[in-house]
This record gives structure tokens, sequence and C-alpha cells, in this order.
């Protein structure tokens, strides 16, 4: 098998935890992880868009992912952290609790989730993964990051 075939089989995977669950994203789509920074509220901004913060100039739209996914927000303090990522020509901060994990493994571990209708977050999860006894969800990042974060910023 050459390393492009062994490339493609396998995916990175970087875990974070949101409350008590985990979940993780493609590491190809994580620009870098930042320390919490209060973010600018803007008005008439959804209410999973945090605010804006200032990154190196660029005005980056921060994501409360535990908002987008219908959970508790997450509080905003010195533990959390805004994972910067990048999708097409998109870039958000995904403000979680805390970075888990750098996982490597094959994607025919990966499932499909289950058809439930009545779960709202189901659309933003694109497989599930079981690393050590831990369920992971991975997660859609174009769904999670919709056109209106774009236009928050």
């Amino acid at each position: 098998m050459t390393t492009q075939q062994t490339h493609a089989s396998e995916l990175e995977l970087l875990s974070f935890r949101l409350a008590e669950e985990e979940y993780s994203v493609d590491i190809m789509s994580v620009r870098e992880i930042r320390g919490w920074t209060r973010a600018t509220p803007l008005p008439h901004a959804p209410a999973h868009v945090r605010g804006v913060i200032n990154l190196r100039g660029t005005v980056l739209p921060v994501v409360d992912l535990s908002v987008r996914l219908g959970m508790e927000p997450v509080q905003g303090d010195a533990r959390n952290v805004i994972i910067v990522v990048q999708v097409g020509n998109q870039t958000a901060g995904l403000l979680v609790n805390a970075v888990s994990d750098i996982l490597a493994l094959p994607r025919s571990e990966l499932q499909p989730p289950p058809e439930l209708a009545a779960d709202a977050a189901h659309s933003f999860i694109e497989a599930l993964t079981i690393v050590e006894g831990r369920m992971i969800r991975v997660l859609d990042l174009t769904a999670v990051l919709p056109d209106d974060a774009a236009e928050a910023a």
C-alpha cells in the first residue's frame, strides 16, 4: 500500500469536550487552538454566535458550539479554548470546554449516525466512532458553520 493510499484510509481528528460529551473535527480543517478570549458581541447575531475577536487583524466570528448543538452555553473562562477552523473560504472560532486529544483512526471505524429525526443536533453529526470505550461524535463543519456565521462577521 502506498503512503497516499494509507493517508486516504486514515483520518486524524481533534477531539474536544462540550459539557460531558466528546466531539471531534477533522484536523485538516483546524488552523489553530487559542486560549479563551472574550468576544465582542454583535447586534442581531444568531444566539450561537458569541461575537467576534481580533485574530491578527482579521475579524473572526466565535460560535458557542454548545449553543449551536442545543446545549447550555459555555461559560467562557480561562479553562475554555477557541478552535479556529476553516471550511472552504469560511473561517470561524469554535468555543469549547477543552481540547482532549488528537486521534488517528481508520475511516472504516467511522459509523454513520442513526436516523433520529427528533434529534436537532443530528444534522451536525457526520459520523460516530468508539475510541478506548468512549463514544466520539465527528462534527460536519459545513452544517455547524452556516452562512449566518460569515454574515455575523
